[in-house]
């Protein structure tokens, strides 16, 4: 099956390919397209990747919709010695020269201007270069979030690891809880001060355990102004 040029269409406003929810009338708007093709292989074997499937417009060009779907896929967590998903991108670019001279890269993170373009630093240099528009699709778009780039825009996934998906740990860790499996036993304020931009961060630290033999876990969640410590309830 050719699908040509209809693969871009979607890409143009990829976030309409999100939307599963569908609608009488957009029922009706299905008759114009083929069937749904397979669904990829995913873009990463563990750690969190994109699958995507593709469908045909029967009509030219003519269909409402999308032509083009994605699902997230191996979402088990990867060996401790698996690099780093990013790192592994920059350090392709290792044996390139770049204007006349082969660098080591290390991955820039955080980006918040184009967190999904290869943004690498020449190790030991103060020379940060954008080495790809757009990072391989599941690359996560920040450390702190689950949310990864797919053709090259950041999407929203959950800790349910959903694509779309808004839910998020509550304080005890759970993913969707609602805060009933543990219990605050101490306040404290805590503040971190950010250099770049000498803003104060503060953060609820979370300590939980299911039994009184069992060593406590620690969480840091960010708060808005004081450190609360928590533990498991009975």
């Amino acid at each position: 099956m050719n699908y040509g040029r209809t693969a871009a269409v979607c890409v143009t406003d990829i976030s309409s390919c999100f939307t599963s929810r569908i609608t009488r009338s957009d029922e009706d708007k299905e008759g114009s397209w083929d069937a749904w093709g397979a669904w990829s292989d995913c873009s990463r074997t563990c750690g969190g990747g994109a699958s995507y499937s593709l469908r045909r417009c029967l009509n030219g060009r003519n269909c409402e919709g999308r032509n083009i779907r994605y699902k997230t896929c191996s979402s088990n967590d990867c060996p401790s010695d698996v690099g780093d998903f990013r790192a592994q991108q920059c350090s392709a670019y290792n044996d390139v020269k770049y204007q006349g001279h082969f660098y080591e890269w290390i991955p820039v993170y955080n980006d918040p201007t184009a967190p999904c373009a290869l943004k690498c630093q020449a190790l030991g240099k103060n020379l940060i270069v954008e080495l790809a528009p757009k990072v391989l699709d599941g690359t996560r778009c920040n450390i702190e979030s689950l949310d990864m780039c797919i053709s090259g825009i950041c999407q929203a996934v959950g800790c349910d690891r959903q694509l779309g998906s808004n839910a998020k740990e509550d304080n005890c860790g759970i993913c969707a809880g609602d805060g009933s499996t543990c219990r605050l036993v101490r306040g404290q304020a805590k503040a971190h001060v950010s250099p770049e931009k000498n803003i104060h961060i503060h953060y609820l630290l979370a300590i939980f355990s299911n039994s009184p033999d069992e060593k406590p876990r620690c969480k840091k969640i960010l708060s808005g102004s004081v450190v609360n410590v928590f533990s498991r309830a009975p």
